[in-house]
């Protein structure tokens, strides 16, 4: 299969959005490989978000789901949790609500001030779908604040030292393989 082409920064953050809300369809009606409403979904949300018919959604779903699910945000456990910056501080993250995430002693400490999806590339993983689309939220919200969103897709990597989001997955796995 071809990779999928890029004019501008955005199509690139549209893209990977809409793989992740495909494989978090997936997951949630349990599907072991991608069916057809699956790329359904993907298709038309990709559509609509580069047409400005769509939006990414907000946050707001996302903290109450961080609400509900008090565990680890990147291993699932329950134990020793502490409070961690999704984006570390010293890579520029905000000290926000929106930028704090669950996590357990043992993640927070081996993540340290490690981009999440560096620290997840070193294990051979990938993260979890939510926490995720939560990096990409915030990514696409600091992006469009600084005003790139339209730049060329190949000017990406110079506006990428907050975020690495130039090493966000386009393709995902088959939705086996993956968690929330």
């Amino acid at each position: 299969m071809r990779e999928k082409e890029f004019q501008t920064i955005k199509e690139y953050l549209c893209w990977c959005y809409s793989n992740m809300a495909m494989a978090h369809v997936a997951l949630k009606n349990s599907h072991k490989r991608y069916e057809t409403l699956d790329y359904m979904v993907r298709a038309k949300l990709y559509k609509g978000l580069c047409s400005g018919a769509m939006s990414i959604s907000t946050l707001y779903d996302d903290e109450k789901y961080k609400l509900n699910n008090v565990n680890c945000c990147y291993c699932g456990c329950t134990e020793e949790l502490t409070l961690d910056h999704l984006i570390p501080r010293a890579s520029g993250g905000q000290d926000t609500g929106d930028n704090i995430v669950y996590a357990c002693r043992s993640c927070n400490s081996s993540k340290n001030k490690e981009d999440l999806i560096i620290w997840f590339e070193k294990k051979n993983k990938l993260p979890p779908i939510l926490v995720l689309r939560r990096y990409l939220k915030l990514a696409f919200g600091y992006f469009e604040e600084i005003d790139i969103l339209e730049l060329p897709f190949c000017d990406l990597n110079k506006y990428a030292q907050v975020f690495k989001i130039g090493l966000l997955p386009t393709r995902f796995p088959q939705p086996e393989n993956l968690r929330l």
